[in-house]
């Protein structure tokens, strides 16, 4: 079977900075499986370069900024008084808040703290990088209803808890 929309790929896969530096991987003993077609569960780079592949495809992509987190906006960066956080907050600490504007909900990680002001960012920790995806296709299988209609795998067993 060929990878296509509303199928189910399950790959191999490195992520790593163009320098070599590992950020994550799936291996053949635990593959990585996403929803082919449009749903966001990959980069669509590539998924663009997976698009009419099949098993033992590889495909090896670098991804700018743009393709993969983003630009890095000093405009996420806030400065908030300490009074607002637990007594026992520290740097590298994320927590979910929302935008200035009030429209979305984004991911803050605490990277600084001193003189009663701890610093919040809400960038990706991987904004303003290019990165590198080296993947292998495992298997292509055609998507469940329910996974369709959902928008994400529902894993081997084909159920998933919402």
């Amino acid at each position: 079977m060929q990878v296509g929309k509303d199928t189910v790929v399950s790959l191999t896969y490195r992520l790593t900075t163009l320098q070599g530096e590992m950020l994550e991987e799936a291996t053949q003993d635990q593959p990585a499986a996403y929803l082919h077609g449009g749903y966001d569960g990959i980069f669509p780079k590539v998924e663009a370069a997976l698009e009419g592949q099949s098993a033992g495809a590889e495909a090896d992509v670098v991804l700018e900024p743009d393709d993969a987190f983003g630009d890095y906006d000093a405009e996420l960066v806030r400065m908030e008084d300490a009074s607002l956080f637990p007594p026992e907050v520290q740097v590298g600490m994320q927590f979910e808040g929302v935008s200035e504007d009030g429209q979305h909900h984004m991911l803050y990680t605490i990277t600084d703290i001193a003189d009663g002001k701890v610093v919040v960012d809400g960038n990706h920790p991987l904004a303003g990088q290019s990165l590198r995806v080296q993947c292998r296709v495992v298997d292509v299988r055609a998507a469940l209803p329910v996974e369709v209609e959902h928008g994400h795998v529902h894993g081997p067993e084909g159920h998933h808890h919402h």
